[in-house]
């Protein structure tokens, strides 16, 4: 499992696809379940793999997209500006490298600059340039040569680029879109395990499209699936890094899958979150649990769907995410996996009834 794990997170992390261009791990789901179960897609581009008959509907569903950029405009001299989609922090942008994928397909590498310190004046030096103060640099000299040679267009899409490098400590790895190819990862290899192993349900594996843009996604495809329960899988930030309190930290890196019971978009329905931490529990498997106070994830839309849906959402702590380098220990990822299948496993008409049961 290590190697077909480690494997599928390169070829996702390294994929370009950032909100609302999520073909590239799109791809990778369909040719990675086209064996397992009926595919499907929804209007917005979300897709589903559903394996099983009979039971409740259970929807085991991570997000594809990335934060990125698209071109907004490209200067007389051959420079890009650009706008950010998704959350970013603009002072993790500078001199960082992106590829710009045009609508030939090729990718284009490029680097963002802004006014080099050595050219600030005054109190310039002590303030951090907005996003409208930058620009990539793509080695041009002309907008026609962007335009003409390049094939660079107004709107195309941008995404960081950090290849997948292992660390020097054997289960730490690092890239960009950890956030949340690992919880995309953690999908694929689930459905593969409960298609091997059984289950007492019709499963819905998914990947939503738009979530760093405000959960688009998931409205959708909660509505398309229709699912009795939900199971969220993520990449949500590790907090055990300098500049935070030790004993308030709730993702910490080899510890265990991370279970969460709220953040401001969802509180996890009660009942679930027990028969997931007493499944957690019983199977043995490493876990931490959260309460966040910020921050959201497609729980947040799916579980207001249709007549309600019972949410958990399980994660894979990730430092610096949204950036162009976050970094996992993966045997918490093994843990999410192993979390997932376990629970799935758990959820027969009993159990899935028992949640919503309140008369």
């Amino acid at each position: 499992m290590r190697n077909k794990a480690l494997s599928l997170l390169q070829e996702l992390t390294e994929a370009h696809s950032i909100s609302g261009h999520e073909d590239e791990v799109r791809a990778i789901f369909i040719d990675e379940l086209s064996e397992v179960g009926q595919l499907a897609t929804d209007n917005n581009g979300s897709v589903t793999c559903a394996h099983g008959s009979g039971g409740p509907r259970v929807l085991i569903a991570a997000h594809m997209d990335e934060v990125g950029f698209m071109v907004q405009n490209i200067t007389p001299d051959g420079f890009i500006q650009f706008v950010m989609i998704g959350g970013w922090w603009e002072q993790v942008l500078l001199g960082q490298r992106v590829q710009i994928l045009t609508r030939s397909g090729e990718k284009i590498i490029g680097v963002i600059g802004t006014k080099p310190v050595h050219f600030l004046q005054g109190t310039e030096r002590n303030q951090i340039p907005g996003v409208e103060q930058m620009f990539i640099d793509v080695g041009s000299v002309s907008r026609r040569e962007v335009e003409v040679d390049f094939q660079i267009s107004i709107g195309d899409p941008i995404a960081p680029w950090s290849p997948f490098t292992a660390l020097a400590k054997s289960n730490h790895f690092m890239a960009k879109a950890f956030d949340n190819r690992v919880g995309m990862a953690g999908v694929i290899q689930s459905a593969h395990a409960l298609a091997d192993t059984g289950h007492p349900n019709e499963i819905v594996f998914a990947g939503s499209v738009q979530e760093e843009v405000g959960l688009r996604g998931a409205r959708t495809l909660a509505n398309f699936v229709k699912p009795d329960v939900a199971i969220i899988l993520e990449g949500p930030p590790a907090d055990d890094i300098p500049g935070l309190n030790p004993w308030d930290s709730q993702g910490k890196l080899g510890r265990g899958v991370q279970i969460r019971l709220y953040d401001p978009s969802a509180i996890t329905n009660p009942r679930l979150a027990q028969l997931t931490l007493d499944v957690a529990r019983e199977e043995g498997i490493a876990h931490q649990v959260t309460v966040r106070r910020n921050g959201g994830t497609d729980a947040g839309a799916i579980h207001q769907a249709n007549f309600g849906i019972p949410c958990v959402v399980l994660g894979t702590p990730a430092r610096y995410i949204h950036s162009h380098n976050s970094i996992i220990d993966v045997e918490d990822y093994f843990s999410m996996v192993s979390l997932v299948i376990a629970l799935a496993g758990r959820l027969d008409d009993e159990a899935v009834r028992s949640l919503t049961s309140y008369i």
